[in-house]
């Protein structure tokens, strides 16, 4: 077992020992389980998304400004296409 780790775990992850009302846990666990998940995994999502800690493409300055970037490009387009129609025009011209 890595030092300081428990068996099991990945290092980076610290097992907690909490206080909960019982029915506020049970309706935790019901919860957990509609979502297929445990009840570890689904506190973890859910404290992740109260601290801000969710990861996505606007979480990120750089993939912002690049998002904005392709808004842009594709309100500049002068008659949107329907990809299906422009795919299958382009096959059949071939």
């Amino acid at each position: 077992m890595p030092l300081g780790g428990i068996s099991g775990y990945p290092c980076a992850m610290a097992k907690i020992l909490v206080s909960i009302d019982d029915r506020l846990l049970g309706r935790i666990d019901r919860a957990a389980k509609a979502s297929g998940l445990t009840r570890s995994a689904y506190l973890s999502r859910i404290a992740a998304r109260e601290v801000g800690a969710e990861r996505g493409p606007g979480v990120d300055q750089r993939a912002r400004r690049a998002m904005a970037l392709l808004d842009r490009l594709f309100q500049q387009q002068p008659h949107p296409e329907d990809a299906t129609v422009a795919i299958r025009a382009e096959r059949d011209s071939r």
